[in-house]
């Protein structure tokens, strides 16, 4: 049996107020003992580049943290009040390393009875704001910087991660949240918790426009290697050219991409066919592609930008690059067609009609009045099925 099992409802929130109390009194301890260990140099010789390197491998936080925790361990030693509310367990170490930033011996007594009644990011903005930057401050954020990507998860998922100053940042944070706040919602997407996925599909949505835009079809083209068979079938996997695989569904639907080029290949890998680019919209008909639709065709979407020319009849299954044969779609409500199993129909009078997975017309709530049309008024033109 579990030793919280034995305690009462107000013991265990006890148990939890005691322990924390501890663990700030072994903090305070841990802080005293990392400014000791820097003062007599201890970190020399162990391969690390400074005290923060080597607290940083030691105990498995981040250089950042390690850098923080060292300055509060020396602070401490002066500001006696600040340490006492640490070991005592009155502030939390996460409050008291912000604190001793910018606290004097004359106003550390007030900085606590402040910050006790306030965030943690509360604490650290004020900190951030009365510590005075340096232009060296400003350099090392400016050499520090990066961005690194990864494949993982055997190739089906990609990584990023990035360090940029804080300007810089706020720059790529603005253009993400205002891409995201414009791109359209995929359908069961529009929950708050979704948030984050939105901001990835903002960030492939500026790529891809950039991509779009180049000057260079060559160096702009992305390479997709696929054998005939897996090609064509529901198995199997293709392979983008300089990153991972990926499912033959995101591999057709990559094929609407001017942008996208395919290698076909047979079974050892030998190339038997190189995809020509000539699928793709003249500029001409491209404007007269966006003049009949207007903007993305997915019922309610809306979206202008980012837009693409999907082919119904699909281009590799001898569906022509005409007007007749094409629809403006996003970036967004592409993947629907290909990678989530939606398909379209094309009215007589133009409109296209999308449908569920399952087979089921889709109808947005603000058309459910509307009186629907007779299912002889339909053409249908749904993605042909791969032989």
């Amino acid at each position: 049996m579990p030793l919280q099992d034995g305690y009462s409802d107000e013991e265990l929130i006890d148990a939890v107020d005691g322990s924390h109390r501890r663990a700030s009194r072994i903090q305070r301890e841990l802080l005293g003992f990392i400014a000791e260990v820097d003062r007599r140099d201890l970190w020399r010789g162990s391969g690390a580049r400074d005290m923060a390197h080597w607290l940083s491998m030691r105990q498995g936080i981040s250089q950042w943290k390690a850098r923080r925790w060292i300055a509060a361990g020396h602070a401490l030693e002066h500001l006696t009040d600040l340490a006492h509310a640490l070991s005592s367990g009155e502030l939390g170490i996460d409050k008291v390393v912000e604190l001793t930033r910018f606290a004097t011996f004359e106003s550390e007594a007030g900085l606590i009875s402040w910050a006790r009644f306030v965030s943690c990011a509360a604490v650290k903005r004020r900190a951030d704001l009365e510590v005075r930057r340096t232009i060296e401050d400003v350099r090392d954020a400016e050499h520090a910087r990066f961005l690194n990507w990864w494949s993982l998860d055997d190739g089906n998922r990609f990584g990023l991660e990035a360090e940029l100053p804080a300007a810089q940042g706020a720059v790529v944070a603005r253009a993400l949240q205002r891409m995201s706040d414009s791109i359209p919602l995929m359908p069961g997407e529009g929950h708050a918790a979704f948030a984050a996925a939105r901001r990835a599909d903002a960030l492939v949505a500026l790529c891809s426009n950039r991509i779009a835009v180049d000057a260079d079809p060559d160096r702009a083209t992305v390479v997709v290697h696929a054998r005939l068979g897996d090609l064509v079938g529901t198995d199997g996997a293709a392979e983008v050219e300089g990153g991972g695989p990926i499912h033959p569904e995101t591999a057709r639907r990559l094929l609407c991409d001017a942008r996208v080029q395919t290698v076909l290949e047979d079974a050892s890998g030998e190339p038997v066919r190189l995809g020509r680019l000539s699928r793709e919209p003249t500029p001409a008909m491209m404007r007269q592609l966006r003049y009949r639709d207007v903007e993305c065709r997915f019922p309610g979407c809306g979206a202008r930008r980012f837009t693409q020319a999907h082919h119904i009849v699909w281009w590799k299954e001898g569906g022509t690059t005409d007007l007749d044969n094409l629809v403006l779609v996003c970036f967004f409500h592409h993947k629907l067609v290909h990678e989530l199993g939606w398909s379209l129909q094309r009215q007589c009078d133009g409109a296209v009609e999308w449908r569920t997975p399952d087979g089921k017309s889709y109808v947005p709530l603000v058309t459910l009045a509307k009186r629907r049309r007779p299912r002889s008024a339909l053409v249908s033109v749904r993605s042909p099925a791969p032989p």
